[in-house]
């Protein structure tokens, strides 16, 4: 890459160009979605709003692949052709604003609970998970039978999402979901090829990937977003973190957003006053270790930090999610320099953590 990106600057990923470096991340709307898991018209305008107001490259919430991996009862789901009409009403809106538009593939594994599912969650092991699951009832171990359904559903899921026009899937491996879970070695402790070892611990995400690839056409963006360390003792470690976002450049993964594995007790979510840029620091390790493009996350709500983050060499995109929430235009107005009349999140944790979501500030 010639000079320093800029905000503005445009990225070409897998033949599709994106028109700046501004990420708009996954954020799940709890409490807009049915139990059906189909997309309405609040979800339309409400990813139409951010194309329009300049974000690059939009990725839309985690979206559950099977019914029982939902991780509330209320979620976007993809694990039906019926509810393909609603999302490609998502992408089509996203895609006249001028952005380009990827949906996030997730199965919650443990991190959700039997009130959300209807029965006992699943985990790689039954074992409670830090910060996840109850020692009242730890989650069912996965049979491999299951774990191969589990397997086809995101290729499934992958296809549906091609089918509805999206530039291409993010599959979630981050925030203590069912890929984190048999990444980490806390709660992971089968015996099977698919415990033990990093090898075999990243054998889940790693044969997701391969079954997404082998549904989707050539020039369709495969996207992962890598919890690149454990908050807790024991856990994935950096290092790991490393070999695992080489593993999956090896396997043709064409973009990868970083983030945290297991929250453990020290940071269940990001409460008020925490650091703005928390989470930065790991996707540079990760950008040292690959030739993919990443993408760092973290409470980046200032344009002069998504710049720097840029300037650094930190990552090749910037994703602002907090900061899109309170204020749609936050992209128009960061590569215009208007950095005075962005509406500021301010870490409240209020409207965008309500059971209805939606920021106080953004309106939706």
């Amino acid at each position: 890459m010639i000079g320093v990106p800029q905000l503005d600057t445009p990225l070409t990923i897998k033949g599709t160009q994106i028109r700046n470096r501004i990420v708009m991340p996954p954020m799940v709307r709890f409490g807009w979605a049915d139990e059906s898991g189909k997309a309405t018209d609040r979800f339309v305008e409400h990813y139409a709003r951010r194309a329009r107001g300049g974000a690059g490259l939009i990725i839309v919430e985690a979206t559950a692949v099977m019914p029982n991996g939902k991780l509330a009862k209320s979620q976007l789901g993809i694990w039906d052709d019926e509810q393909i009409p609603g999302l490609r009403r998502i992408a089509l809106a996203c895609r006249k604003a001028g952005a380009r538009v990827l949906i996030q593939l997730n199965h919650a594994g443990a991190n959700t609970s039997r009130d959300a599912i209807g029965e006992l969650p699943v985990a790689p092991s039954a074992v409670a998970v830090p910060g996840l699951s109850s020692d009242d009832e730890p989650p069912r171990a996965l049979s491999q039978p299951e774990i191969r359904a589990i397997i086809r559903a995101f290729g499934l899921a992958a296809a549906r999402a091609e089918a509805a026009g999206f530039d291409g899937v993010e599959i979630h491996g981050a925030h203590g979901f069912l890929i984190t879970q048999f990444m980490s070695p806390i709660s992971n402790r089968r015996s099977d090829e698919y415990g033990g070892s990093l090898e075999n611990r990243m054998r889940l995400a790693i044969e997701i990937i391969r079954e997404v690839r082998g549904r989707v056409g050539p020039d369709f963006i495969i996207g992962y977003r890598l919890g690149a360390v454990d908050f807790i003792e024991g856990g994935l470690t950096r290092e790991e973190g490393r070999e695992v976002a080489q593993a999956l450049e090896k396997e043709g993964v064409d973009l990868i957003n970083v983030s945290r594995g297991l929250p453990g007790d020290s940071i269940p979510d990001l409460p008020e006053g925490y650091p703005f840029d928390c989470l930065v620091s790991l996707a540079a390790p990760v950008r040292e270790s690959v030739n993919v493009p990443v993408i760092a996350v973290g409470r980046i709500v200032e344009p002069a930090t998504a710049k720097a983050i840029l300037a650094r060499g930190i990552a090749d995109m910037v994703a602002v999610g907090r900061g899109m929430l309170a204020d749609p235009e936050w992209a128009n107005k960061a590569i215009a320099g208007r950095d005075s009349e962005i509406m500021k999140c301010y870490g409240c944790a209020g409207g965008c953590k309500r059971a209805s979501g939606g920021c106080p500030w953004g309106k939706d």
